[in-house]
């Protein structure tokens, strides 16, 4: 989603006090308004962006080897519903979620123009209050690109997956990794603050469309903590660990070739330690087996 697919005014700093936290009411007016503004422009920005393009293909590979044809899904922060589109085009039926008031018009509009009222219901609903989610249990959750990210501890969002999961259901992430090797390399250009914002403990405050939010950062070990005993890793896999990340956008029209050699070497190597935690994000999927 949206930490990476930013727009030209998007912009972090570092924070480097827990005081300077934005309470948890505050944060998600904060990321309800900063994404309202945003959504306007998502898509166009995608459009135009072949790094994101790459990203959510690579996304929904791994996605759709988990899916089964009659699978229900509940999708989080699911923006201006790319990814509901997508899989209701393949016949699933999706539960689109958000916070943001700009992304579910977006979405609204969307279904509307696209007929698809029986495959995708909407609902404006904070993944950190789940509990109000309109739905029975489904056999999938997803949540793309970074969403999660803007809350800094994840057992908010986990613990009530359990009450909206099928037994043997799959559960998918994709995160902002804590450490991106593209990112570590700008030290190497005196970006100090920039090369070193995602290990900082205390998170970064992010700016989009003008306004501030926190942006927390989590290894896969501790994603797979908050979830739980009754969750099992099923697959780890790496996005934008050699090929660069999507704010290097200008890179793929600059050098085409070597682009697509990393993106291509990305794609092979991902599955692999270190290249499935040390990258721009990762994809976990974990599988709800309660005993």
């Amino acid at each position: 989603m949206r930490l990476t697919a930013a727009s030209k005014s998007f912009n972090w700093q570092i924070c480097p006090d827990f005081e300077q936290r934005l309470p948890m009411d505050k944060q998600l007016i904060n990321v309800n308004e900063a994404f309202s503004r945003q959504s306007v422009i998502y898509d166009a920005y995608e459009e135009h962006h072949p790094i994101l393009q790459w990203m959510r293909d690579q996304v929904r590979a791994h996605a759709l080897s988990f899916l089964q044809p009659t699978d229900k899904i509940l999708e989080l922060n699911a923006g201006t519903g790319l990814d509901a589109v997508f899989f209701a085009s393949r016949g699933f039926k999706v539960h689109a979620t958000d916070l943001a008031d700009g992304m579910i018009s977006q979405l609204e509009r969307k279904v509307d123009l696209l007929k698809l009222h029986d495959k995708i219901t909407i609902q404006k609903c904070s993944f950190t209050e789940l509990e109000n989610a309109r739905i029975g249990p489904v056999d999938y959750i997803f949540s793309n690109f970074g969403g999660l990210n803007c809350v800094a501890d994840l057992t908010l969002v986990t613990r009530k997956i359990p009450e909206l999961l099928k037994p043997g259901g799959f559960v998918t992430m994709v995160m902002m990794a804590p450490v991106c090797p593209w990112e570590l390399a700008l030290i190497f250009r005196g970006h100090f603050k920039t090369a070193g914002r995602r290990l900082h403990r205390g998170g970064v405050l992010a700016r989009v469309e003008g306004v501030n939010f926190m942006s927390y950062y989590f290894s896969p070990r501790q994603v797979l903590k908050a979830f739980g005993k009754d969750f099992k890793k099923a697959r780890l896999q790496g996005l934008a660990a050699v090929s660069p990340p999507p704010y290097m956008e200008n890179f793929p029209k600059r050098y085409p070739k070597i682009y697509k050699f990393l993106a291509s070497a990305d794609a092979r190597i991902s599955r692999f330690p270190p290249f499935n935690a040390w990258a721009d994000h990762f994809i976990l999927t974990v599988q709800y087996l309660p005993k």
